[in-house]
């Protein structure tokens, strides 16, 4: 992500020219290929990602339940057995109880959905070769007791006291790692949706206050086709999320293009704020539009890929990093990756760039100022919708209100960075993100918001261009 970072940094949508004779001779249908490679390139990311770890988190589960059926003994190793049906986590562990005896049992715990569906967590039933299926009463104690676990009260038997273990020096290094990668999942939020502000703002010189509404629908639209494809058994996980992408994408887009269309096209030519006063009635409409369709309660996924890697320790405090997060910093560069092949190697790209510069001298050169703006709305509708997917998948919940904050704290990433930067919104989206994170992990998180919005402002007084921004003579 940081190399797509800098290679947009110095163009932006509206800084740079069309260049002549790419596409012309034998070459010009490289760019083709080059359209290929991020699809293929997400592909990867999520296979990698998909194999073996989707059931990471039920496993966990079962694990946990080992020390609360075996009280006081040891346990010395744990392998992993054949499922003996869908839903199923079947366990052999190898303990050593007080008497120095040796205890080799087979467990099986049992889930009431699989990945992508609601019960995935639920765990319905617990059955031992020692002591047989657990009943109702035992079953109801265990889940008691696994809460407490979760919730850090309930020592795991091979990691000490959960609480009270003593700070080396090391220790602030390794929180304030934690709290770097914890902003890795924000961070790509935030520049998904600040690259979209700046497209629509490179292309028309006007801030669309609407888009995180589309943000919100891509969520939506990603509980919806992942509901559905959890109800389609043996479906694999990294095929299904990559059919609920597209979807999301594609929906959005649609929503990003009549948004062109109907608003935007007849207003364009309007040397009055009206264009930015309709995006405020079109960000009502479309939060009152999902919630009379899909209700005002929040919707939620069980979370996938939550299987954590530890990458330091000290003073009783290890740092991890989720798959979760290496999915979205992967699926984030894949896409900005393409976002730059599609601005710097496609016909499209040069007719968004002479548009930007300047759209009457385009026209006349024979570009469809028309549709080339219709297509930026669209792209940056999609690349909303993949900030909605990873919301709905990493953080797992979603609401019809869930837009309003996202959009407006991804505009205040798109100014920091240099709204009409690609560049520059990416670094404004991180830098949000990172700054946001550390506020929650060493401050009062209740001032969080206010904090980002000061930052916001500070950087309008001293430096209104942005960071990577360059001077402009546009209007908002």
């Amino acid at each position: 992500m940081a190399s797509s970072a800098a290679s947009t940094a110095t163009t932006g949508i509206g800084n740079g020219r069309p260049e002549r004779g790419r596409n012309s001779g034998p070459d010009r249908k490289r760019p083709r290929v080059s359209r290929i490679r991020p699809v293929a390139a997400l592909s990867v990311v999520l296979l990698a990602a998909g194999c073996g770890a989707e059931d990471a988190e039920q496993a966990r589960l079962c694990r946990a339940v080992i020390p609360a059926l075996e009280g006081g003994a040891v346990i010395e190793r744990v392998e992993t057995l054949p499922a003996p049906a869908p839903h199923d986590v079947a366990l052999r562990y190898y303990a050593t109880d007080g008497t120095g005896r040796t205890i080799v049992q087979d467990l099986t715990c049992r889930f009431a959905g699989g990945t992508l569906q609601a019960g995935r967590l639920d765990l319905v039933g617990v059955d031992s070769d020692r002591t047989g299926e657990l009943t109702p009463v035992r079953l109801h104690m265990l889940r008691v007791w696994l809460a407490l676990f979760d919730a850090g009260r309930v020592a795991a038997p091979d990691q000490g006291p959960a609480n009270g273990a003593p700070r080396g020096a090391g220790f602030t290094a390794v929180y304030l790692l934690q709290q770097g990668v914890n902003a890795i999942a924000i961070g790509c939020i935030y520049a998904l949706l600040a690259v979209g502000f700046t497209l629509v703002y490179g292309i028309i010189g006007r801030i669309n206050l609407a888009f995180g509404e589309l943000a919100m629908i891509g969520g939506f639209t990603t509980f919806i086709g992942a509901t559905l494809a959890g109800g389609v058994p043996g479906v694999p996980l990294p095929l299904a999320l990559l059919a609920v992408l597209g979807l999301a994408m594609a929906v959005a887009g649609a929503h990003g293009w009549a948004t062109e269309r109907l608003v935007f096209r007849p207003l364009r030519g309007s040397t009055s704020q009206a264009a930015l006063i309709a995006t405020i009635g079109l960000a009502i409409f479309l939060q009152e539009y999902v919630r009379l369709i899909q209700g005002s309660r929040d919707r939620w996924l069980q979370p996938v890929f939550s299987e954590r890697l530890d990458l330091a320790e000290a003073g009783g405090f290890a740092a991890s990093i989720s798959l979760g997060q290496i999915v979205v910093a992967g699926l984030t560069a894949v896409l900005l990756t393409g976002l730059h092949l599609i601005l710097t190697r496609t016909g499209l790209g040069r007719a968004q760039r002479a548009c930007a510069d300047d759209s009457g001298m385009a026209a006349l050169l024979g570009v469809d100022v028309d549709r080339t703006i219709g297509r930026t709305f669209a792209l940056g509708g999609a690349l909303a919708a993949a900030a909605g997917f990873v919301v709905a998948t990493y953080f797992g919940g979603v609401n019809f209100f869930m837009g309003h904050m996202l959009g407006f704290k991804a505009l205040a990433a798109a100014i920091v960075g240099g709204i009409g930067s690609v560049g520059g919104a990416i670094l404004g989206g991180l830098l949000i993100g990172l700054f946001e994170t550390l506020w929650s992990g060493y401050l009062a998180i209740a001032y969080k918001d206010i904090a980002v919005f000061t930052v916001l402002t500070v950087v309008l007084i001293f430096r209104p261009d942005g960071l990577l921004g360059r001077g402009s003579s546009r209007r908002v």
